[in-house]
């Protein structure tokens, strides 16, 4: 009888680590400017995927993919700032978020502030993108950067998920930009 099927054998070593599952994920286009780049969905779904094996275990997240006039009503109701910007992640109450299959969030990116800064810092638009959605998941998941090391853990956490991915770390590239490297 094989080792997979008997119950009752034990292995010796480290108990078998849970399984991290990769959470729901609805992505919602509700700008047409979205459709200039027909591979931004997959995108989204492998970055989220990329982060939750780094940081959580199944759930749901809702993603929408919008534009800055959309994004800017969102800013200014919720945040008090009356002006667009790449991201907005929007957690889920506790009481949402509990268990495996918890509703963790919604992250919203705006396209034209994201094509901006591509122009503006050099950067491929699908990396970008993959970027902007680990950090939104990251701030679902209790990540944020309110002060340097919040930050600093929270920047570390990108660079290893961006790693992982094979794309570019981009606090490095930031990091290299501001000692003018």
């Amino acid at each position: 009888m094989s080792a997979a099927a008997s119950p009752k054998l034990k292995v010796r070593g480290k108990a078998p680590a849970k399984a991290k599952r990769t959470p729901a994920i609805d992505i919602e286009i509700q700008s047409p400017l979205w459709d200039q780049q027909p591979a931004a969905e997959q995108a989204v779904r492998e970055a989220v995927a990329a982060a939750a094996a780094l940081s959580t275990s199944g759930g749901e997240v809702s993603i929408l993919l919008t534009d800055d006039s959309a994004v800017r009503v969102l800013n200014r109701d919720w945040r008090g700032i009356d002006k667009p910007t790449n991201v907005l992640s929007f957690p889920a109450p506790a009481t949402m978020a509990k268990g495996a299959a918890g509703i963790l969030g919604d992250i919203v990116i705006a396209y034209e502030t994201l094509t901006r800064e591509c122009a503006d810092e050099d950067r491929d638009f699908l990396h970008h993108l993959a970027h902007l959605t680990v950090h939104g998941y990251l701030h679902l998941v209790g990540y944020d950067h309110q002060d340097d090391a919040q930050a600093d853990e929270m920047e570390a956490l990108e660079s290893r998920i961006m790693t992982r991915m094979q794309l570019p770390d981009p606090c490095l590239d930031r990091s290299r930009e501001q000692s003018g490297a």
